[in-house]
């Protein structure tokens, strides 16, 4: 039970620890409808007023432009409040994983399903450590996205991922 604690549990000492993973989950994802509500009195409703208002927005392009507009600050607002030396770190991973779904859309596959069944179907080799046998998979993990899968037609995931993001101007 997300949020509730045990009443008693300070009859023991103190109260009750949260599962460290279960908090971090609702502190990143959970709080994102709150989120979404505090950005909205932000300049959610300022911004919509004002696309819808412009005379010279044809009525067509009005809920596309409130969409990137929103994503737009959004985005505004997640870059600064973030330190400034990790803002390119953030920006590269964000570009990453967005030239990684635009790739799944586009050849409609799950990338990481698809080296997810490529690395479950590795066996551990007879006397090899299960040290060695983790960087085995670690190093076939780095590898698969070089090397050219079906679902691609052929071609291999880094490539087909940097060709999105150039696309879209994101390298």
């Amino acid at each position: 039970m997300a949020g509730e604690l045990d009443p008693n549990a300070d009859l023991f000492g103190g109260s009750e620890p949260e599962d460290p993973e279960k908090e971090h989950v609702e502190h990143t994802f959970g709080r994102n409808p709150n989120r979404t509500s505090a950005m909205s009195d932000l300049f959610g409703s300022e911004l919509i007023q004002t696309v819808m208002e412009d005379p010279d927005i044809p009525e067509e392009a009005r809920s596309q432009l409130v969409f990137k507009m929103t994503a737009n600050s959004v985005l505004d607002v997640i870059m600064e409040s973030l330190d400034p030396d990790t803002r390119e770190e953030v920006c590269a991973c964000l570009d990453g994983y967005l030239g990684m779904c635009l790739v799944n859309k586009k050849f409609e596959v799950d990338l990481f399903g698809e080296m997810s069944k490529a690395l479950l179907a590795v066996k551990q080799n007879e006397g090899e450590s299960d040290e060695d046998f983790e960087r085995r998979l670690g190093d076939l993990e780095d590898a698969w996205w070089t090397i050219p899968q079906p679902k691609l037609n052929g071609r291999n995931p880094d490539d087909a991922i940097s060709e999105e993001e150039r696309r879209y101007g994101l390298q």
